[in-house]
């Protein structure tokens, strides 16, 4: 494993993110990239905003803003939340920017020219008001099984029927309201990712007991039911256009309709996940004022250069398929021939939702806790260290205030914040800010070296294969021999008769606060940040401890400063606050 490339689903343009998207990717890839560059390990974590498709033309226009400026302004949104949570994106980009226009449009003549597109007719609602076509969800109308008078194209928010836009009765345009549409043909493009199956099962299988068991039965299950074409463009205003007129004949010797793809734009399904390959571009392009040479982010990609990469991507459970077959499929499609072939997904990580009091995090809805609304709550590092200590990786997780207290509250205030201001503060009163030298190690220090080896040894394992609630206890456990550590040493009560006994402890306790808040880097990066500033160490890349060496970070000599406290506990009356405002049990309806 020498480079680490990762991506994390693309948060979606339209509104704030809630924490189950926090826990269902963009988190757990964070911390996953921290911990590699502790390692020191060549890394990049690399994420988007997805902009493309119908909501975004809808929330546009609610807004009053034209696609563009609406994207823009919601992505830096996007972008300042994320880093205020700590998310160490090497680039934040955008599936709107023109790297992605040219990379999908080039992915799209070689998906054609090699003859894994194919052109077909399908029937759209076409509003005669509004002068154009109008995917599913544009389409409103009375719902034929619950009488709904609001149901969209592609379902019934009421009964949670999946419709079809000719299902609805009375159906009307969501643009205009007008009653005035009718049914017409359209031409679209269709991924022949039928062709793929038995080369796609092949790899899910080899990845079994390797993936997640929610990531490969997820995939299987497509597969097990007959993969279909899918089609890969809309009609649509806002997106990547097809730009059919520069492709060449395809596999059969036959050209494309270019009139009849006129006006079409890529499904954004189908130009999402290019968005990881395009934001590298960008990446590279932002680092080298827009000339960066291909091999600046081809290397990370492209074969036979990103041999030495290992691609990780981590997403929740209704993205697996795309990344399991649709995404594949493109890639698969474009290598045929290739002499520089893309790098497909090494590992992948999947989650389960993350549910609130049992009902769904949800944004067109504003179930839940909101990022924006957490960080008025609470700082951040509370969110993250929660998150991921219940991280949704086998199962569905539920957040439930009470719950959030109390780990809270146990975990951070009184485990960790207790033991680091516990000894710093009497090194401060009793050794004048000063790390003790001198003296000798007793039992009580040997055998909690071999106890933290062993638990460092323990977490880096669970941390190397991306598990994280089991890396959070073992964190935890770290935490827990250095209070017990410290409450069998007692310097305190060693001072009175045996001061060099009571400098070996306070050496031994500092040296214990540097390990802790190196390992807790990639968790709680900004209270980790200050639990190093105080015993006047660094933390983050290249710093994960060696075992070996876990106890001996710090110089005799130099100076330790107590910081703030570091966590306040979490008060009954927040927590009835809190449910007041965002809702508890009785707030979830089915």
């Amino acid at each position: 494993m020498s480079r680490i490339l990762i991506t994390s689903a693309l948060p979606y343009i339209n509104g704030i993110k809630h924490l189950g998207t926090l826990a269902g990717s963009m988190l757990p890839a964070d911390v996953y990239a921290r911990f590699q560059r502790g390692k020191g390990r060549e890394t990049l974590y690399i994420c988007a905003t997805d902009e493309h498709g119908t909501p975004t033309e809808l929330a546009a226009a609610e807004a009053g803003l034209d696609p563009a400026t609406f994207c823009a302004n919601a992505h830096a949104v996007q972008a300042d939340l994320g880093a205020r949570f700590g998310l160490s994106w090497d680039h934040f980009g955008r599936s709107s920017s023109p790297q992605n226009h040219r990379q999908t449009q080039m992915f799209a003549r070689q998906l054609w020219e090699a003859g894994f597109l194919e052109e077909r007719v399908t029937q759209q609602v076409y509003s005669r008001a509004d002068r154009r076509f109008l995917p599913d969800r544009y389409v409103i109308g009375t719902c034929p099984h619950c009488g709904y008078e609001s149901a969209r194209g592609d379902q019934c928010e009421n009964c949670t029927r999946v419709l079809d836009p000719a299902d609805l009765l009375h159906p009307r345009s969501a643009v205009s309201g007008s009653t005035d549409i009718e049914i017409r043909d359209s031409k679209h493009l269709f991924l022949r990712q039928s062709l793929f199956s038995d080369r796609l099962r092949e790899g899910i299988e080899a990845r079994k007991g390797q993936w997640p068991l929610l990531v490969t039965s997820i995939a299987l299950k497509w597969l097990d039911e007959g993969l279909q074409d899918r089609g890969i463009t809309r009609d649509l205003e806002w997106g990547v256009p097809v730009n059919a007129a520069d492709w060449g004949p395809n596999s059969e010797g036959r050209t494309p309709d270019v009139e009849g793809l006129a006006g079409k734009v890529f499904y954004v399904w189908f130009d999402a996940p290019i968005e990881y390959i395009s934001a590298t571009a960008e990446w590279a392009d932002a680092r080298a004022g827009g000339k960066a040479p291909d091999q600046d982010w081809e290397r990370w990609w492209r074969k036979p250069v990103a041999d030495d990469v290992t691609y990780v991507q981590f997403m929740g459970k209704d993205n697996v398929p795309f990344h399991t077959v649709g995404f594949p499929c493109t890639l698969m499609g474009v290598n045929e021939g290739a002499n520089a072939p893309w790098k497909l997904v090494d590992e992948l990580k999947g989650f389960n939702w993350l549910d609130y009091y049992g009902g769904r995090f949800s944004t067109s809805q504003n179930r839940g806790v909101f990022m924006d609304q957490a960080l008025e709550l609470l700082p951040p590092d509370y969110w993250r260290w929660w998150i991921v200590a219940n991280a949704p990786e086998t199962s569905d997780a539920t957040f439930v205030w009470e719950q959030f207290q109390a780990q809270v509250n146990a975990d951070l205030a009184d485990v960790l914040g207790n033991f680091v201001n516990r000894i710093l503060k009497f090194t401060e009163t009793r050794f004048e800010g000063v790390v003790p030298s001198g003296g000798a190690d007793g039992p009580l220090e040997v055998k909690l070296k071999v106890d933290v080896q062993a638990k460092l040894v323990e977490l880096t394992g669970f941390m190397e294969a991306r598990e994280f609630r089991k890396s959070s206890t073992a964190l935890r456990q770290l935490w827990v021999l250095g209070n017990q550590y410290l409450t069998e040493a007692a310097p305190w009560t060693a001072l009175k008769t045996d001061p060099e006994r009571a400098g070996v402890a306070v050496r031994t306790g500092l040296n214990l606060v540097a390990l802790f808040a190196r390992v807790a880097e990639p968790f709680i990066p900004f209270t980790a940040k200050v639990i190093g500033d105080s015993v006047g160490i660094g933390v983050g890349p290249g710093l994960w401890p060696d075992p070996d060496r876990a106890l001996d970070i710090l110089t005799p000599g130099q100076t330790v400063k107590a910081p703030e406290v570091l966590f306040r506990k979490i008060e009954d009356t927040q927590v009835a606050e809190w449910r007041e405002r965002f809702g508890g049990p009785e707030a979830i309806q089915g």
